[in-house]
């Protein structure tokens, strides 16, 4: 059964209090997480002169936001909950734009990269071929999107106050492919350790340049 307009609003706005009234321990938990590898996959796969405009897509607290300006990127965040996005901005001094994923208002063809790592999977599945496309056009022409999202085998609902999906390679391949990108690359996190005890997709795509 489709959700309705009422559900979706019902469901971004309770994630979104969710991670506004855990703001704090959020970033507690979260700030020494070493995502290196991820954001290592963007930066190579991206093939225009630095430095880059990159889009840190559902920021959090701004601890990527930071790492792409040390590195010598424009990077601007997008965040939904307001909360983090206050603290994202105090963190980074980057700019952060307050949306929440589905109702996203983006510049055409702005990006060199969208980095949207742990924040796709809080999309529907009804809607993310839309967000997609979204982050499709604010891309700039051979652009890259880098995705990382727990996986799994289509579930989707409610998992307390927050709404999450999650989707198999195979599953996310037709999403992304669907929404007009080329596949580069796909890897399982944390590195190193067996396929079952690896509970991330990581993957990265190019806009073609036609």
């Amino acid at each position: 059964m489709p959700l309705t307009a009422e559900d979706l609003e019902r469901i971004a706005a309770s994630t979104l209090s969710h991670y506004d009234r855990g703001a704090e321990d959020f970033w507690a938990a979260t700030r020494d997480h070493d995502v290196s590898q991820n954001v290592a996959a963007l930066l190579q796969a991206i093939e225009a002169p630095p430095p880059f405009a990159i889009l840190d897509f559902g920021c959090g607290p701004g601890r990527d936001l930071l790492t792409f300006k040390r590195l010598g990127h424009l990077a601007i965040g997008l965040e939904g909950a307001a909360r983090l996005a206050e603290m994202a901005r105090a963190h980074s001094g980057c700019e952060v734009l307050e949306q929440n994923f589905l109702a996203l208002d983006l510049p055409p063809a702005r990006f060199d990269g969208v980095f949207a790592n742990a924040a796709l999977f809080h999309v529907p599945a009804q809607e993310l071929p839309r967000v997609l496309r979204e982050l499709h056009a604010t891309l700039k022409p051979g652009g890259v999107l880098f995705s990382s999202n727990p996986r799994g085998e289509g579930q989707e609902g409610w998992s307390g106050a927050r709404y999450s999906a999650f989707h198999d390679l195979e599953a996310w391949k037709g999403y992304v492919s669907g929404a007009g990108f080329v596949a580069l690359s796909h890897y399982y996190r944390p590195a190193g350790l067996p396929r079952e005890q690896q509970p991330w997709l990581a993957s990265v795509w190019r806009k073609p340049m036609g």
